[in-house]
């Protein structure tokens, strides 16, 4: 069960190997010292099997994540869950919420949302329009050295006739 195009879940990691992130797509997580874990924290204040993370989904098809305490077979953990300060059996996580499993281990969930972008292509007469008065925006300086390489790059004739035409 992929999650919403627009949602990723994150949690970030810490616990006595440092800090780490682990992107969540799976529909469970096992989560505890155990090596056949699929979220593995190292640290002997946590339980083998210390907590299980379940992916659940909203009335209108988004996802989200649920953590209860101890194994898939409801086996709780020594220790419990410290979530958000509170000690808690489960929770419906909600952004930035953090769950304590001992001292120096926790785990911090993030639901990144984005908007969605149009990506159909542009109208056939879509333009832009450029505002005439920008000009007069431009610093003097830049203002003369334009004029000066637009009378180059387009003269406006033959030079001789310049000379002698009326009014120069």
């Amino acid at each position: 069960m992929p999650s919403d195009p627009h949602q990723s879940h994150l949690l970030i990691i810490q616990d006595d190997t440092g800090e780490r992130e682990m992107r969540l797509h799976q529909t469970r997580y096992s989560i505890g010292r155990d090596p056949d874990c699929n979220i593995r924290l190292i640290s002997q204040f946590v339980s083998r099997h210390h907590a299980t993370l379940e992916q659940l989904s909203h009335e209108d098809g988004t996802f989200y994540y649920r953590i209860l305490d101890g194994n898939f077979r409801g086996k709780p953990s020594a220790n419990g869950l410290l979530i958000n300060g509170r000690k808690l059996r489960s929770r419906d996580l909600e952004n930035k919420d953090e769950v304590i499993f001992g001292p120096h281990v926790k785990v911090v969930y993030h639901l990144l949302e984005r908007a969605g972008f149009n990506t159909t292509p542009p109208d056939d007469f879509d333009i832009t329009l450029i505002n005439p008065g920008t000009a007069d925006q431009m610093p003097e300086d830049e203002r003369n050295s334009q004029d000066e390489e637009d009378s180059e790059a387009l003269p406006l004739g033959n030079k001789e006739d310049s000379k002698d035409s009326p009014g120069r």
